[in-house]
C-alpha cells in the first residue's frame, strides 16, 4: 500500500517559462504517473486504486491534477492506413522573422503542427505537415519558400516507426526526489 505520505518531489518549472515555481508530487503521484505511462492510459482509475492500494477518490483526484499538469494525451490519426503521409519541413528564416512566419504556417491546413527550433544553425522553424502525394508537398514548399522571410526549407519523410522508448519518461519520474 503506498501510504499519503507529505515527502514530496519538487519540481522546477523550466528556465524559460516567465515564473518558475516549484509543483509537488508526492510518492503516489509518481507510481500513478508511472502506471498511466506504461498503460499508455489505458487503465482505469479503478484499476489504478486496486493496483496501488489507494482510495479509489484518492486516485481520481490526483490523477485528474497530474494529467491536467504532466501528461499530454492525444489521438493521432494512422495516416497510412488512410492513405495519407506526413513529413517535417525545416525551415531557414531571415532574421527575427520566425515567429511570425510560423503563425502564418499554421494558416495551412496541410500543416499541423510548427515549432521554434535550435540546435542547427540554419533551421529555425519545424513545421509538420500531412499530405497524400508528393504534388502536395511540393506545392505546400514552394509556397512556403514563397512567404517573405523564408530563406530555405527542407524536408523529410518518416518511413518506418521503429519503436517507441517508454524507459526515458518512465527514467524521469524515478529521478525525482522525494
Amino acid at each position: 500500500m503506498i501510504e499519503e505520505e507529505e515527502n514530496v518531489a519538487e519540481i522546477e518549472e523550466p528556465r524559460y517559462q516567465a515564473s518558475a515555481r516549484l509543483r509537488r508530487l508526492t510518492k503516489a503521484d509518481k507510481h500513478i504517473l508511472a502506471c498511466l505511462l506504461g498503460s499508455r492510459g489505458k487503465v482505469s482509475s479503478v484499476e489504478l486504486a486496486r493496483k496501488l492500494e489507494i482510495p479509489l477518490t484518492t486516485v481520481q483526484r490526483r490523477r485528474k491534477r497530474l494529467e491536467s499538469e504532466f501528461l499530454e494525451v492525444d489521438y493521432s490519426l494512422r495516416l497510412d492506413k488512410l492513405g495519407w503521409r506526413n513529413a517535417d519541413l525545416l525551415i531557414s528564416t531571415s532574421s527575427g522573422a520566425a515567429s511570425s512566419i510560423g503563425k502564418e504556417l499554421l494558416s495551412h491546413n496541410a500543416i499541423t503542427r510548427v515549432c521554434r527550433s535550435i540546435g542547427e544553425h540554419t533551421i529555425d522553424l519545424h513545421a509538420e505537415i500531412v499530405f497524400k502525394n508528393n504534388t502536395e508537398l511540393l506545392n505546400v514548399i514552394e509556397w512556403i519558400k514563397g512567404l517573405h522571410g523564408v530563406k530555405d526549407v527542407v524536408w523529410t519523410e518518416p518511413v518506418e516507426v521503429v519503436g517507441k522508448n517508454m524507459a526515458g519518461p518512465l527514467h524521469i519520474i524515478e529521478r525525482l526526489r522525494i
